[in-house]
């Protein structure tokens, strides 16, 4: 048993971005990188501010199902790692073609690279 108190780790619907001009003011407004098999887009927010996550994928990658898993790849890999960011943020995950058949060992590394390079990632 580790000392440290365990935190939830939800992905409720409050925490989706919804709107299409959110997902706007996000890409213009906040920074963007690129790892792997997606593009992270985020705007950072005020301390105590609730964080929300946005997924995109498009047809290029597939069909319905493949998205569908790429989607769920990529909310798995923001809710596990919420609760490691350093700041509240709006983020924005855009599946790369490159997505299609990886394992969630390497989505997960990928996003975790993301926010490694953004300085998102608080340090363990």
């Amino acid at each position: 048993m580790s000392a440290e108190p365990q935190q939830r780790c939800l992905l409720g619907r409050k925490m989706h971005l919804k709107q299409s001009r959110d997902f706007a003011r996000v890409r213009k407004e906040g920074r963007r990188l690129v790892q792997g098999c997606l593009i992270a887009n985020w705007q950072v927010l005020p301390t105590g501010a609730p964080m929300h996550l946005g997924v995109i994928t498009t047809k290029k990658l597939g069909n319905a199902v493949v998205r569908a898993r790429a989607r769920r790849l990529l909310r798995e890999a923001f809710r596990l790692h919420q609760h490691d960011l350093t700041v509240p943020v709006d983020l924005v995950l855009v599946a790369q073609r490159t997505i299609v058949g990886k394992g969630f060992a390497t989505v997960e590394g990928d996003f975790l690279a993301v926010l490694r390079k953004a300085r998102l990632l608080k340090e363990k």
